[in-house]
């Protein structure tokens, strides 16, 4: 998921404790073995043992082999895979555009275990019946409802291995934004897309909602016959006259990269094994801005290995979404903000692609693991970017990240949150979005960083594609991550690298690595000859890109009087500027000099955009004064439909909205 750089992240209260948070399963020896393969033998078998929190250093821990499988018994779900887990699912579902609703059926292969129950993870979901493969009816309870929503614990007789569970929707389901026709592009048609990270997907299907647990799928998906399906799995390039769409994903994924969006969309290709769908009126801009996705999809398998997925293609959502992308496998999800007209920020999809290795081929075993997923992806990122766009460019981006990282922990020590700055979190209690900052991204690219700078790269290259293929369809946890670090890397080359330090302990290390940009050095110097009496227009901006830009606004002197942002505004429109990132951060610089002239485009860009990296900086700033939060509170009272819930679960917290009418319950 791509929402670095989001610069404010606002934390939730603490929520209650699961009792069971950190116990470890360990399964198997070599060759490493996924879930859906465990035998009963083997999972009978299953070794307990204490784990560690994240503040308890390795060496006061026994490591874990890094060559067998693990499970961490997964604080945000209440699955219990030791007793019995999925390993495939197959969907049977009718999509009601008009009543919002999903209906129909979960079928499910199972691996048994040790128990006579397999228990669901479930959110606001109306079960109607659960049955076995021969049309019995298998008991069942609900839990108590929480933040994780409910359990659903269904006795399994002797024998059996698959359950058929008949189900629907709830109109509060967290993971679905059903958009009007007026919420989208072409304005002619209803919308419908799902966001399943972190802990989302149990409000549309009854999974095991772990990233720990990994299972194939396929669906079968009937929608109005004017409109189209689509899936993190196979998707059809043409519109089915009858509705019907099918789907299959051979490869085993955990829950949160289930996704499915429904609109009047349309497919373009970009290469032989990439494309595009979008609505009609963007569908050519989007194709034209991600021309270098095959290029990208290349630059990534030179580095790192082969692509396991078939396809790579990209959805482009209306504005709504709530992140810049979503890695849903075969089909990552986009917003169209990264659709500036001159392909400046496809670095979005460079991410997204990454993350095709580094978390949905080795995915983080728990959301306490999460920097697993992200540092690893920005590097990565990176890495493709610098080889498609050169050192200057990857120069840029790594300096805006770090300071967008600067900021944050900045931001978390002066909340009395630095735990909260550390790569291994403890989320147990706490909604998992919680530890989704820019310290996973940023903080976690850091280190891999400062590791490939002692080792060099072409060891460090070495040593992730060997992990690629080795984990490849696994978990990993950060304690298990650090031991294969050491046998296969550092501890070879005699290097040494306070890894502990940067993965236990909050803060940056002083051995972080600045990324410098020399040409950021020579926007400082214009920015120095603006402020000595140098009008704007004369500045020397020709030629610059986005991040150029970016980095002019961010480091604009402060208390800025009206007639020298309207200076800046006529000689650089950026009140009219298509370009979301520029925008967002002149808008930032407009609330903090309350510069009137700019308001209405604010009003504007607040009620059409969803992506919360720009809503949480831009409402932070408003609600910083009086006439800010009234202002905010105004915009968001009409702009709040248009936003999803991971974003709407945020700005309430920040407003205090709460117990507001259609406000959200976690």
């Amino acid at each position: 998921m791509r929402f670095r750089q989001w610069r404010y992240p606002y934390r939730s209260a603490y929520l209650r404790a699961r009792t069971n948070a950190g116990v470890l399963v360990k399964c198997g020896t070599k060759p490493p073995m996924r879930y859906a393969s465990w035998s009963i033998a083997s999972v009978i078998a299953l070794l307990f043992t204490a784990c560690g929190g994240p503040g308890t250093s390795p060496a006061a821990q026994k490591r874990e082999g890094t060559d067998q499988n693990v499970h961490i018994m997964d604080p945000h779900s209440h699955a219990r895979p030791e007793e019995a887990v999925i390993t495939h699912l197959s969907l049977d579902l009718n999509v009601d555009m008009e009543a919002r609703r999903l209906k129909g059926t979960a079928a499910y292969a199972i691996n048994r275990g040790k128990g006579d129950t397999i228990r669901f993870d479930t959110d606001g979901l109306t079960i109607h019946s659960v049955k076995l493969a021969d049309g019995t009816d298998a008991p069942y309870t609900l839990g108590d409802t929480s933040f994780l929503g409910r359990e659903l614990a269904v006795k399994l007789p002797a024998g059996a291995d698959s359950l058929i569970i008949a189900y629907e929707t709830g109109p509060g389901a967290r993971a679905l934004q059903w958009l009007s026709p007026g919420q989208t592009a072409d304005k002619t048609k209803p919308f419908l897309f799902t966001q399943g990270q972190a802990i989302l997907t149990r409000t549309w299907i009854p999974v095991q909602d772990s990233p720990g647990i990994r299972f194939t799928y396929d669906a079968k998906v009937t929608v109005p016959n004017d409109l189209m399906a689509v899936m993190s799995a196979t998707n059809p390039q043409e519109r089915n006259a009858d509705g019907v769409y099918h789907f299959r994903m051979d490869k085993a994924i955990p829950a949160y990269l289930v996704a499915l969006a429904v609109g009047d969309i349309v497919f373009k290709p970009i290469d032989e094994r990439t494309g595009i769908y979008a609505e009609r009126t963007m569908i050519d801009k989007a194709v034209w801005e991600f021309a270098d996705m095959g290029k990208m999809v290349s630059t990534a398998e030179t580095l790192y290995g082969p692509y396991r997925w078939g396809r790579y293609d990209v959805i482009v959502l209306p504005p709504s979404f709530p992140f810049g992308g979503m890695e849903n496998p075969m089909l990552t999800f986009a917003t169209p903000t990264v659709i500036a007209g001159d392909r400046s920020l496809t670095a979005l999809i460079a991410h997204e692609l990454a993350h095709s290795w580094s978390g949905n081929l080795v995915t983080n075993a728990t959301w306490n693991d999460f920097w697993l997923n992200e540092g690893f992806t920005v590097y990565f990122e990176h890495r493709i970017t610098e080889e498609l766009y050169g050192p200057e460019y990857n120069a840029m981006t790594s300096l805006i990240g770090h300071q967008d990282l600067m900021n944050t922990v900045a931001d978390m020590e002066a909340k009395g949150d630095p735990g909260d700055t550390r790569l291994k979190l403890d989320l147990a209690g706490r909604d998992p979005d919680d530890g989704m900052t820019d310290v996973a991204y940023e903080k976690g690219f850091a280190l891999l960083r400062l590791v490939e700078s002692r080792v060099g790269r072409e060891k460090f290259d070495a040593f992730l594609r060997g992990y690629f293929d080795r984990y490849a369809f696994q978990s990993m946890t950060t304690e298990r991550f650090i031991t294969y670090l050491h046998e296969e890397l550092l501890d070879p080359a005699n290097v040494t690298v306070d890894v502990e330090r940067w993965v236990y302990q909050p803060g940056i290390p002083e051995d972080d690595i600045v990324p410098v940009s020399d040409r950021f050095t020579k926007v400082e110097e214009q920015i120095a000859r603006w402020g000595n009496g140098t009008p704007a227009k004369e500045l020397a901006t020709q030629g610059w890109s986005t991040f150029e830009w970016i980095h002019f606004l961010r480091h604009l002197p402060k208390g800025l009087e009206e007639g020298s942002m309207a200076d800046l505004d006529r000689s650089f429109g950026f009140t009219r500027s298509g370009n979301t990132e520029i925008l967002a951060a002149w808008l930032e610089q407009c609330i903090l000099n309350d510069y009137d002239a700019a308001y209405l485009r604010l009003d504007e860009f607040l009620r059409t955009v969803g992506r919360r990296k720009f809503l949480i900086p831009l409402y932070q700033e408003l609600v910083a004064t009086e006439k800010g939060r009234t202002i905010a509170e105004g915009i968001y009272a009409a702009a709040r439909p248009n936003y999803h819930s991971v974003s709407v679960r945020t700005i309430d917290a920040m407003l205090g909205w709460e117990g507001r009418q259609g406000s959200i319950t976690l």
